[in-house]
């Protein structure tokens, strides 16, 4: 990791790095004054493992639609890399069918980690891991920095491998990297299918778990609850997930316009919600059409970020300053209707689920964006598990609530009962209406 940084420093200043879409000269005084960043995927480029894009391994076959889902297309054995060191385990690389959210035939790749710990007694149970990809280019994805050693969530998958468990590591948000739709469950449960499909893997009986926080519980609790109806031959054992957006349409409202304070930081997650979901939505999501020339530019440097310059990129910087005059969100029933149809309460999970949230997230604020979503859950008569963590910002949470998610999954996949429901939905000790609570 060191050394990646140091090549990253040193592009940067040397202007190695090509820009493809100028900025605009100058943003308001109130507003993230930040310059163009480096890109993440640039950088790739220059180092020995070659991007997906430019990976022949990646490509869709002439007769994708003849596949079925989670059928596999090819497969391959990488190295697994900890920040940039080799890590000592077997590592395979699935690249598999499955679909996009308006049921088109594509493929994406998962990764199947295998630790060299013997397993006996039963299939070696699998933790499906979905990473927090929130990106909008395909050489941030897993199955590419899981080789390079840039997976920026390792420390906590390392645990699962250390118990003896197998790893799944799916790129689901595919190819074109969507961003909270419906068809990254499919993905994830094509992965699952594909890691039944490989025999040499072993892992056709186990019991499989779901893992993933804020981005990565979107593609988890969304294959939660399509399993029944996309892929009932995936059975689940449980799922726990956190930090992530119910009611899209809810935190759209949040993070498209100013926020005080930290609370700035959310305005990152649209302009990356809206480069994203113009790829699959480009009539709803038309920056030309919505945008003015400055906001176009910024939509068109956030479509090929990884989340950290994203982030950097677009935190402190409403959308809705950048619409051009009468347009917003709000105003575009199209907008409106993807928003609702990606939002969870479209479908439930008809497994144990683990759900967790900070009592105050910067980026997902409870009381309007997940709890709601929440409740739904409950009365449908979900088996769920929630708790309002007692403890402010997004990323703390993240580490917090792993332990005891880690310690349930791990419970589940050993076959203990996942024990009683309950909601334990505890008010957030600030004022009404304080931001991100």
């Amino acid at each position: 990791m060191v050394v990646i940084l140091i090549v990253v420093t040193a592009l940067a200043a040397s202007g190695a790095v090509a820009t493809a879409t100028p900025f605009p000269k100058s943003f308001p005084p109130n507003q993230n004054q930040l310059p163009q960043l480096p890109r993440e995927p640039d950088i790739y480029k220059l180092l020995p493992i070659k991007t997906p894009a430019a990976d022949p391994w990646y490509r869709d076959p002439a007769n994708i639609a003849a596949f079925k889902p989670g059928q596999i297309v090819r497969t391959r054995q990488v190295q697994t890399r900890v920040a940039g060191i080799p890590f000592p385990v077997y590592t395979k690389q699935l690249l598999y069918r499955s679909e996009n959210v308006h049921g088109d035939p594509i493929v994406t790749a998962t990764t199947v980690i295998v630790p060299g710990i013997p397993w006996q007694g039963s299939a070696r149970p699998v933790v499906s891991f979905q990473e927090a990809i929130d990106s909008t280019n395909s050489s941030c994805n897993p199955s590419h920095t899981l080789q390079l050693g840039t997976f920026k969530e390792a420390t906590l998958a390392i645990y699962w491998l250390a118990q003896g468990f197998a790893v799944n590591v799916p790129d689901f948000d595919g190819k074109f990297n969507t961003f909270n739709t419906w068809d990254e469950g499919k993905m994830v449960l094509d992965s699952l299918r594909a890691v039944k499909n490989d025999r040499t893997l072993g892992l056709r009986k186990s019991g499989i778990a779901l893992y993933g926080y804020s981005g990565g519980g979107s593609g988890s609790i969304r294959a939660a609850s399509l399993r029944k109806s996309y892929a009932p031959d995936i059975k689940l054992l449980g799922t726990a997930i956190g930090g992530t957006p119910g009611d899209l349409v809810a935190q759209a409202k949040y993070a498209t316009v100013d926020q005080p304070g930290v609370t700035g930081i959310s305005n990152f997650t649209m302009w990356l919600g809206f480069a994203a979901l113009a790829r699959e939505y480009p009539d709803a999501f038309n920056a030309r059409r919505l945008l003015t020339p400055a906001g176009q530019k910024l939509v068109a440097d956030l479509s090929s970020r990884c989340v950290y310059t994203a982030a950097m990129t677009g935190m402190w910087r409403p959308i809705s300053d950048y619409f051009r005059p009468g347009m917003s969100l709000e105003s575009q029933p199209d907008v409106m209707k993807v928003l609702r149809d990606n939002s969870l309460d479209k479908h439930i999970a008809d497994s144990p689920i683990l759900w967790f949230h900070g009592i105050w997230d910067e980026l997902i604020p409870p009381t309007t964006v997940v709890l709601p979503t929440v409740r739904k859950y409950r009365a449908a008569g979900a088996n769920l598990r929630f708790v309002t963590i007692p403890l402010p910002e997004h990323v703390v949470n993240a580490g917090v609530g792993w332990l005891p998610a880690q310690t349930w999954i791990s419970a589940v996949l050993r076959g203990i009962d996942p024990g009683p429901t309950f909601m334990l939905d505890y008010p957030a000790p600030l004022p009404k209406g304080f931001p991100g609570a």
